[in-house]
């Protein structure tokens, strides 16, 4: 397990959270799948709950606020030194600012975008509250990555507001990059296949480690969840599709005789 007590790189996705109608529901099936205490605050925050492990802050848990009809999932967050500067970016490249920027006490501050193919993504700007703290363990977010419904405007939009270099890996059957910084990967981007419904949008998506992926299969559908199909191997690891027991979908992903153990692994 490794521990960050630093803000995370410009670019580098480093929070994520999850806004859903039944934050206490949340709480216990991802605590049962990972393990995480969960903090509730107060009032003042919206009782906004932070997931920790070993006390380290990994994720967030809200309540999606009384009037907002809007559907729950992940979001990711990509650490900026100035958020205002970056919201004004994201709109220069044909972005736009679905919240803007805001003040969040003491900690930090933020605001919520969406890119030209309206994959929405939020950006955060740390103060006393860096982001994820937790890194190579289980429960800890392990990846993520933005599926587009236009791969070609979406590339030249991160390119230039996050000034992000690319390693394509496209395959005969799909389209994707990894997102470089310094290069250094730390997400990535790929297009939406041409088989998924009509009704899929372009979204981030996060992935979170496990020690074992079919262990952790079984238990979303224990607590439940569900799975799409079976796990699988990759050269990155043993990967499940899951949605949680409010409809939001994750990745779970454990170290595999592929990927190999990252590197301060611990279980």
């Amino acid at each position: 397990m490794v521990f960050r007590d630093e803000r995370w790189p410009d670019g580098t996705p480093g929070w994520v959270d999850l806004m859903v109608p039944d934050q206490a529901k949340a709480i216990a099936f991802y605590g049962g799948l990972f393990g995480w205490d969960v903090e509730r605050g107060g009032a003042e925050t919206g009782f906004y709950g932070m997931a920790q492990l070993r006390g380290r802050p990994v994720a967030g848990i809200g309540q999606t606020p009384p009037g907002q009809d809007v559907p729950p999932f992940w979001t990711t967050y990509l650490a900026v030194s100035d958020v205002d500067r970056t919201a004004a970016a994201v709109t220069e490249a044909g972005g736009r600012i679905v919240v803007p920027v805001r003040e969040v006490l003491k900690e930090g501050r933020m605001a919520i975008a969406a890119d030209p193919a309206g994959a929405v993504f939020g950006l955060w700007e740390a103060g006393n509250h860096i982001g994820t703290q937790v890194v190579a363990a289980p429960g800890a977010p392990a990846w993520n990555e933005c599926h587009s419904r236009d791969y070609a405007a979406a590339k030249p939009f991160y390119e230039e507001v996050f000034g992000y270099g690319f390693q394509d890996i496209s395959g005969d059957d799909f389209t994707y990059a990894v997102l470089l910084l310094d290069g250094r990967p730390v997400g990535g981007l790929g297009a939406v296949p041409g088989s998924a419904p009509p009704e899929v949008p372009s979204y981030w998506s996060a992935y979170f480690w496990a020690a074992d992926a079919d262990a952790a299969a079984a238990k979303v559908a224990e607590l439940g969840g569900s799975v799409e199909g079976k796990p699988f191997d990759s050269p990155y690891g043993r990967q499940v599709r899951a949605t949680d027991d409010q409809g939001v979908p994750f990745m779970v992903i454990a170290p595999n005789e592929q990927s190999g153990e990252p590197e301060g692994w611990a279980v």
